[in-house]
């Protein structure tokens, strides 16, 4: 995985010193923030852990099952990138999601009366390496584009709180996974040049699945790390 993004760094780096310096017209720094929207469950497969859950566990807004909404929040990011002639840019960057939702069990209670909890939570740290295409040029005013790329996508995956054993037992544990996928990502935008910072947005797409440790028990064997960005950006030109 590692491998993957080292060779599409490399190959922006060639590209960028094939390009004469004339015809370049710098590089940048973009900050981004928005939403993140995890694949949906009918298309995250059989062997993913959430996919799996969803058919013991709920998550509280719901009578059964476990609402994939629920897994929407917040991601930020930067990207540094770099200018490859007047309609063409390359970009590496890093970005950040977390999540924690609370989900019981659907048919089952503690002795008391009580529901059986647990909290899963997943975090998500893409490094990417993308290709620009500007058509309007890095010096419109106006400057949509569309790119792709691929996507070096860390991950940690946790449940923690209640959970019954294969006698009916309840018990408390904390089981956590770790590690990466690499997969590809799409993505489109417009930006609004004032001077030297430009403010748009841009909507991007990663897909990547990981295996889960077996030694965990997880549900499921696989984790789907897809999903949607709906970005703001704040672009900085030097």
């Amino acid at each position: 995985m590692r491998r993957t993004l080292c060779v599409v760094v490399l190959t922006l780096g060639v590209a960028a010193a094939a390009v004469p310096a004339s015809a370049q017209s710098g590089s940048s720094f973009s900050i981004y923030m928005g939403g993140f929207t995890p694949a949906p469950l009918d298309a995250r497969g059989s062997d993913d852990v959430i996919f799996q859950n969803n058919a013991f566990l709920s998550t509280f807004n719901r009578q059964r099952g476990i609402d994939i909404n629920q897994f929407n929040g917040f991601t930020i990011g930067g990207e540094y990138l770099i200018a490859l002639g007047r309609n063409f840019e390359g970009g590496l960057g890093v970005g950040w999601y977390q999540r924690t939702v609370p989900v019981l069990y659907t048919d089952s209670v503690n002795a008391n009366g009580d529901e059986i909890v647990q909290d899963i939570k997943l975090r998500i740290v893409p490094f990417s390496a993308t290709f620009r295409f500007l058509p309007l040029s890095h010096g419109s005013p106006v400057q949509p584009y569309i790119g792709a790329g691929v996507g070096v996508l860390t991950y940690r995956y946790s449940e923690t709180g209640e959970f019954i054993d294969n006698r009916n037992q309840i018990f408390v544990d904390n089981f956590t996974a770790s590690g990466a996928a690499t997969g590809p990502m799409v993505l489109g935008g417009v930006r609004f040049a004032t001077g030297p910072m430009a403010f748009g947005g841009e909507i991007r797409w990663q897909d990547g699945k990981a295996d889960l440790p077996k030694d965990q028990g997880f549900a499921g064997s696989k984790i789907d790390l897809g999903g949607f960005n709906y970005l703001f950006t704040v672009n900085f030109r030097f």
